[in-house]
């Protein structure tokens, strides 16, 4: 496959997989997802890979959910197609990241909101820049019951994962670290030195004791609810999508919503 939408750079052991749209903000489309689908499943395969990264190119991570890709191709589409769609491309995405058999580290800098912010949660660990910026505001501009994925209470604790989705407000590095959802934090100039240097160190590991040992860790998760909590959720977010809240939201167009809910914020 041919990449217009991400980037594959294979550095000795290590794969960096970054969005590639940086003149939208990293938007992830339904091309940008197909696409990350195909570099998993590529680097899945490749024996000589044992540790992935995924970032974005230029200022941001990923500003979310293409929005102006959604209402070109799937404004028509009825309940059940949404749900189909959907359980695929963002559930199904964010579910294939979390199982990858490897160890993944998100890169993050700038801005990664809402749907990137569910991409990179689902990595086994996160490296952001000083100037990253993290946020779900969905259910303040668009209606809707937090991002596909509700990985936040898993990855922050309850009570800051609560305050920050009915909030809808955003978050910097520091403090995202502070709540336990970043690793590290480093500068802006440092961040693909760094996070490469952290894959190196992992990618030392025996590869068969490493799948072995992410296998137990998530299957730990699991056994405390993780997949079924996000199962569940997906449900109760689709049929967020059928409420007359969002629909007057749409209405009154999303393009707008956000812009408000980004100016409250700052």
């Amino acid at each position: 496959m041919t990449y217009s939408h991400i980037s594959y750079e294979v550095l000795g052991p290590v794969v960096r997989v970054c969005h590639n749209r940086p003149d939208a903000a990293n938007a992830e489309s339904e091309a940008l997802l197909d696409e990350l689908d195909d570099a998993l499943e590529r680097a899945k395969n490749d024996p000589e890979i044992r540790v992935l990264i995924l970032g974005g190119k230029g200022k941001h991570f990923s500003s979310g959910h293409d929005l102006v890709d959604g209402i070109a191709t799937r404004a028509h589409f009825t309940p059940e197609q949404i749900y189909m769609w959907e359980q695929e491309h963002y559930l199904g995405n964010a579910m294939r990241i979390r199982d990858f058999p490897k160890p993944t580290i998100a890169q993050v800098q700038g801005a990664c909101i809402a749907g990137g912010l569910m991409v990179a949660n689902m990595c086994d660990l996160m490296v952001a820049s000083e100037d990253a910026f993290f946020s779900d505001p969905v259910v303040h501009s668009l209606g809707a019951a937090a991002v596909e994925v509700l990985v936040h209470p898993w990855v922050m604790g309850m009570r800051k994962a609560k305050e920050f989705l009915f909030t809808g407000e955003r978050i910097g590095a520091a403090e995202a670290k502070e709540w336990g959802m970043v690793n590290h934090v480093v500068p802006r100039d440092s961040l693909e030195e760094f996070t490469l240097r952290l894959a190196n160190k992992i990618a030392e590991a025996p590869p068969v004791a490493m799948h072995v040992l992410k296998r137990s860790l998530n299957r730990t998760a699991d056994i405390q609810g993780f997949r079924n909590s996000v199962m569940a959720h997906f449900d109760s977010h689709v049929f967020t999508h059928a409420t007359v809240e969002h629909k007057e939201m749409v209405a009154r167009g999303m393009k707008a919503s956000m812009a408000a809910v980004k100016n409250s914020s700052n």
